[in-house]
């Protein structure tokens, strides 16, 4: 596969860590355990085990839900960008080395991914949300459904 489609893959599963922190580890732990990505024999192989889809998909429902709470902070507030950044980089490294490329660029480019993700995600949604002058919770759902859709899609094209 064309080295450069891989580390843009790797980029763009960070951007949907950015928007949702735990959903790109979700998916591309499914990808493993479906095959879609080949991690064996990796440093990453845990990925595609049942428990870490279970261990993903759980976290990822529970972090939905709890964006859509009053007091969640901003996912541009250290709480929540480090774990933005965490699992930008995880999923990145696991697309690059299913992709045949150095797990370090794949933790690079799924960092960089997950604060541009984060930055971006949270400027259009705000600016949404205002051009239309509706409630966030409606907005957020779309990003919920974006975050997904998108996820799946880029997993599925490694």
């Amino acid at each position: 596969m064309n080295g450069s489609h891989v580390l843009l893959l790797a980029f763009a599963i960070g951007v949907i860590a950015g928007l949702r922190a735990i959903t790109a580890p979700a998916v591309v732990a499914w990808a493993a355990h479906l095959s879609w990505i080949n991690l064996h024999g990796t440093p990453l192989s845990f990925m595609g085990s049942i428990i870490a889809v279970a261990i993903f998909t759980l976290a990822a429902i529970g972090e939905i839900v709890n964006d859509k709470l009053p007091k969640t902070p901003s996912r541009l507030s250290p709480g929540g960008l480090a774990p933005r950044i965490l699992f930008g980089g995880l999923s990145g490294a696991a697309m690059a080395v299913g992709g045949g490329q150095a797990l370090w660029l794949g933790i690079v480019l799924g960092i960089v991914g997950s604060l541009a993700g984060a930055f971006a995600g949270y400027h259009i949604r705000k600016s949404i949300v205002q051009a239309l002058g509706t409630k966030d919770l409606y907005i957020a759902l779309v990003e919920d459904l974006v975050a997904i859709g998108c996820g799946l899609f880029i997993v599925s094209h490694l």
